[in-house]
């Protein structure tokens, strides 16, 4: 019985961390650009009218919080950091997507 409570005290833990997310392969997240818009603005490796993801990993390579913070500007929008055209809020975008593609984007390297 002890043990059951420990167990399960154990997976409240868990759940309320919220779930792990694994990084998308290369073929997930370019689809997931495309659904999401995000290709629109934004290509792996050269910039179109937002920086180039690589870009991006590189500049916040060493920031433990990036993710967190970059999923914030993607949901909010964001002005000034890559230059003057400011990134519209993409607020219909799940917050799930906005996690994934900002993990991925973070293990990008140029």
């Amino acid at each position: 019985m002890k043990l059951a409570k420990i167990a399960l005290g154990l997976a409240g833990c868990v759940l309320a961390a919220g779930p792990a997310h694994a990084v998308l392969d290369n073929a997930k997240a370019e689809a997931m650009m495309k659904k999401d818009g995000c290709a629109a603005c934004h290509a792996v490796d050269k910039k179109i009218v937002g920086p180039a993801y690589v870009d991006v990993a590189a500049k916040y390579k060493s920031d433990k919080n990036a993710v967190a913070m970059l999923s914030k500007k993607v949901k909010e929008g964001s002005t000034g950091v890559w230059g003057p055209i400011p990134m519209p809020p993409n607020a219909a975008v799940s917050q799930g997507d906005i996690t994934e593609l900002v993990t991925w984007i973070m293990t990008l390297k140029k």
